[in-house]
């Protein structure tokens, strides 16, 4: 079939698509504005909050690997279906509850929605190979979930904070739910299924030591944070965690469908891309809660800080919003002109230029509005590029494992930034007067937040500047036999 005829059809999945990420979007930003109220509604101290977002993080880690290949072998819509009535199931589940063992795991259970994008950049990938030009039609593609995917975090933020003021907890829970199940619907009905199946038997041996690996690893993380340094138990799971994890490479090597094949991360193409995921995850996962706090600093109490009130601050997440929408539609124009592998490194650029430029301006709103706005374009553009770049550099077989690689590497690099940063933010506390004594984050903590996030950035364009002159394009995408060898895999 020629293009046109098939772009018409792939258009419109991705119009359905965006639907999807929009809601995945409302989910990400509909919860945040009421969670003091869910704590109490639960019965729960706030910091106990944390529990909700280290669970479904968890979770998500575990997720992805097995959906990914499970994408791969019976379909990316299959997939995408049963992880959406997973999280529907799990979205109606909240508003009736006020258990918070219950509330705790129907929010972990929600956490599926992280296979949308992955998912849904394999199916793109897949039907657009038929059209040709996959690549340049899979980053276009990208450009407008992502873009979708922020609209989503904004209208559900400022959704939830209209409604938790007007509305019951357990009418208001109820939105995101309602808009998850017809999600649902759009996909049966909107969404065709992959081509070229590669069918086959699910490797468990190999999900069960990656799942035992990534929860090791992370579990370590969150006692590090909650324990200290000094305690022995997390570095014993960090430890065991790393040591499955090299069993796990071993054995996967050894298998014949393997369920992630590691030799992708010798790929010339792809282990930059993977690495850069997960310095990104450090910014993009890590950095949004200590940015939000510095804002809400005194700096008549600690002498630093903005000391902005609530809505201040939202409008501060919702400029960052935006200006990741602006990166993510705006990197395909950029990619055309100046190749795949350019686009990424201006991308990662801007994200260090962004947070770097914390470290000497932080005093002022307007600054800190402006730096925020530099690393959202840059965030947004890699949000789009990471995953449609990792299916375009590997094997045809492997294209819904390579994008879900992306998204949990990026999970996993935002889980030890986290780690790092609440360590970091503890320590050298300047106590504040009265009450506020010992609340706010140390501003060395906040020093090396910026720094970490600008230098891992800085690192992410060094390693993309040793990446093939051609990767990600549909020049490097045409040659079947150049992508396997890319990857790697010999026979």
């Amino acid at each position: 079939m020629s293009r046109p005829a098939l772009f018409g059809p792939l258009a419109a999945i991705v119009g359905f698509l965006a639907f999807v990420e929009f809601t995945s979007g409302i989910i990400q930003g509909f919860y945040t504005p009421m969670l003091t109220d869910i704590a109490r509604h639960l019965g729960i101290h706030d910091a106990d909050v944390n529990w909700l977002e280290g669970t479904q993080l968890a979770l998500s880690a575990l997720v992805v690997p097995a959906f990914a290949k499970l994408g791969d072998m019976v379909g990316h819509k299959r997939m995408l279906l049963i992880s959406t009535a997973v999280t529907a199931v799990a979205s109606f589940a909240l508003p009736f509850t006020d258990s918070f063992a219950v509330f705790l795991v129907a929010w972990a259970l929600q956490g599926f929605y992280v296979v949308w994008l992955p998912l849904e950049v394999a199916l793109i990938w897949s039907r657009s190979r038929q059209a040709g030009h996959p690549a340049s039609l899979t980053m276009r593609s990208a450009g407008v979930l992502v873009a979708a995917l922020e609209l989503g975090a904004i209208s559900g933020a400022l959704a939830g904070g209209a409604l938790i003021d007007a509305l019951p907890l357990t009418t208001v829970l109820l939105i995101p739910a309602i808009a998850v199940a017809v999600c649902f619907v759009v996909i049966v009905f909107g969404v065709k299924e992959s081509p070229d199946l590669t069918g086959g038997r699910l490797d468990t041996i190999g999900l069960v030591l990656v799942s035992l690996a990534l929860l090791a690893v992370t579990g370590g993380l969150s006692f590090l944070r909650l324990n200290g340094v000094d305690d022995p138990l997390s570095w014993g799971l960090i430890a065991f965690g790393i040591a499955l994890g090299a069993v796990f490479a071993r054995y996967e090597l050894r298998h014949p469908d393997p369920l992630i094949d590691v030799r992708m991360f010798a790929s010339p193409a792809l282990r930059p891309v993977f690495l850069t995921a997960g310095l990104f995850g450090v910014s993009v996962l890590g950095a949004q809660a200590p940015l939000s706090t510095f804002a809400r600093t005194d700096p008549e109490v600690y002498g630093y800080g903005l000391g902005t009130q609530g809505f201040q601050t939202s409008l501060l997440i919702g400029v960052y919003l935006i200006a990741m929408i602006a990166g993510a539609l705006t990197y395909p124009a950029v990619a055309r002109r100046l190749t795949p592998r350019i686009a990424l490194m201006a991308a990662s650029s801007l994200v260090a230029v962004g947070y770097l430029l914390f470290v000497p301006l932080h005093d002022t709103y307007a600054q800190t509005l402006t730096n925020m706005v530099i690393a959202g374009i840059g965030s947004g553009a890699l949000v789009a590029a990471l995953p449609a770049a990792a299916a375009a550099a590997a094997p045809a077989t492997q294209t819904g494992v390579a994008t879900g690689l992306t998204n949990s590497v990026k999970t996993v690099g935002g889980a030890v930034a986290s780690c790092v940063f609440g360590i970091a933010l503890a320590s050298h506390v300047v106590g504040g007067a009265g009450d506020a004594a010992g609340t706010a984050g140390s501003f060395s903590g906040y020093l090396t937040v910026w720094l970490v996030c600008g230098l891992t950035a800085v690192a992410s364009v060094v390693l993309l500047a040793f990446v093939p002159k051609d990767a990600f394009s549909d020049a490097a995408a045409g040659a079947p036999a150049d992508r396997t060898a890319q990857a790697g895999i010999g026979h």
